[in-house]
């Protein structure tokens, strides 16, 4: 890479900072939107946009904006950021690699006086893993007009409090939540800069990922109903067996994506049994699936093919039922052409090699798309690995990532 104005030591300093803002102690990060660790993060984060020189804000549903005014604050403005929450005993780097990335560009502007042509805005999101209330991407969907009413009454974490109370609790009113909205053409771009949390850059030994699009998915939770019986006594042609007939459909969905391939996976990441004993056949199955590809129409076929095979042992076991219940439902979302072909040509003069790749994760980037032009940059996540206290990228990847969002950023800002 050419010499860079992006500092190593403020990136490293920053993340190690905020992951010691962690309700676990020594087991990775764990930090959950609006609890004491949240708010130990968001002074931090704040303070440094300030020294950043930067106007700094919290709005209605606890967005930290750090605002570096253009010349013509009525022009479209460009953001740039990413979330702070994490999972469970999650990684350092999950979010805060974007929202870092950011702090250090808005470092770089003001060192070198850059005055934009409009407004740029570097923001921290919350709630975007939706770890504390089961309800994730809250800040960018905030931002869309995508929270109800009923959303912030119903969802709530482990210990029953629910996303308007801890709001109250925390110092905000849930009531606002709709002026946290931004209305479209008020914003040219979002871009965030995130880990890739797989292994194609590391094992390719490329410096930067160009998000091509973020894949389409859907989550079901699925429920088999069977009958319990012995298990020494009952013939394996008599049972009906939920739980053997749920793991025939995730099979049968598996092969189906292995099939179509275009990056169509399904995951199975949550099962329980009833009644749970290791001698009783099981009579009722709750699982979840999970599956993603660059197109919706991939997903739905591989959703039949987990149906016709519930469909079969139900035929063949009179005594099994199924019934499956769509929770969520996520378009595939592109990300912008000439941002991308910006980025590539931004790269190059910078010496950073690249690769367009598409995002299996979901991000606040394609809640964005629907009111702003979007686009993502991957930094090499270490064996692929994240939401795990493992998770690591060398910090020689995020400087190299944050030289390309700091002249992006620069570029859509002065145009």
């Amino acid at each position: 890479m050419s010499e860079s104005r992006i500092r190593i030591d403020r990136i490293q300093r920053d993340i190690e900072e905020l992951a010691k803002f962690s309700c676990v102690e020594g087991i990775g990060c764990t930090r959950f939107t609006y609890t004491k660790e949240w708010c130990c993060a968001r002074d931090y984060i704040m303070s440094e946009m300030k020294k950043s020189g930067l106007k700094v804000y919290e709005d209605p549903v606890g967005i930290i904006v750090g605002v570096l005014e253009g010349k013509d604050s009525s022009k479209p403005i460009v953001m740039t950021g990413s979330h702070f929450d994490t999972v469970k005993t999650g990684g350092r780097f999950d979010g805060m690699a974007g929202t870092v990335a950011a702090l250090e560009v808005a470092r770089v502007m003001k060192e070198e006086g850059f005055v934009p042509d409009r407004n740029i805005e570097f923001v921290a999101l919350p709630e975007e893993e939706g770890a504390r209330f089961g309800k994730g991407l809250f800040g960018s969907r905030a931002m869309c007009g995508k929270i109800s009413d009923d959303e912030l009454n119903i969802y709530k974490d482990e210990k029953g409090i629910s996303f308007a109370q801890a709001m109250r609790e925390y110092g905000l009113d849930p009531s606002k939540v709709g002026e946290a909205i931004r209305e479209p053409g008020s914003i040219k771009a979002f871009i965030e800069l995130h880990i890739e949390q797989g292994p194609i850059l590391e094992n390719e030994k490329i410096n930067i990922g160009i998000v091509e699009s973020v894949a389409g998915l859907r989550i079901f939770d699925v429920f088999v109903h069977g009958r319990s019986d012995h298990a020494g006594n009952t013939p394996l042609t008599m049972r009906a067996d939920s739980f053997l007939a749920s793991a025939k459909a995730v099979c049968a969905g598996t092969e189906k994506a292995l099939e179509i391939g275009e990056n169509t996976v399904l995951t199975c990441g949550y099962i329980d049994v009833k009644p749970g004993a290791f001698n009783i056949v099981t009579n009722e199955t709750h699982f979840q699936i999970d599956c993603r590809s660059r197109s919706l129409e991939n997903v739905d076929k591989v959703l039949d093919e987990v149906r016709k095979s519930l469909d079969a042992s139900c035929t063949q076991n009179l005594g099994l039922s199924y019934e499956i219940k769509e929770k969520i439902s996520m378009k595939e979302v592109p990300m912008n052409e000439n941002i991308k072909k910006l980025m590539e040509r931004e790269a190059d003069n910078a010496g950073i090699s690249t690769r367009r790749m598409l995002s299996g994760a979901a991000h606040d980037a394609m809640v964005m798309g629907s009111i702003c032009d979007v686009a993502m940059i991957f930094v090499p996540s270490r064996e692929g690995r994240s939401h795990v206290p493992e998770e690591w990228t060398d910090y020689e990847d995020i400087q190299k990532g944050t030289e390309l969002l700091y002249r992006t950023v620069k570029s859509l800002a002065s145009k």
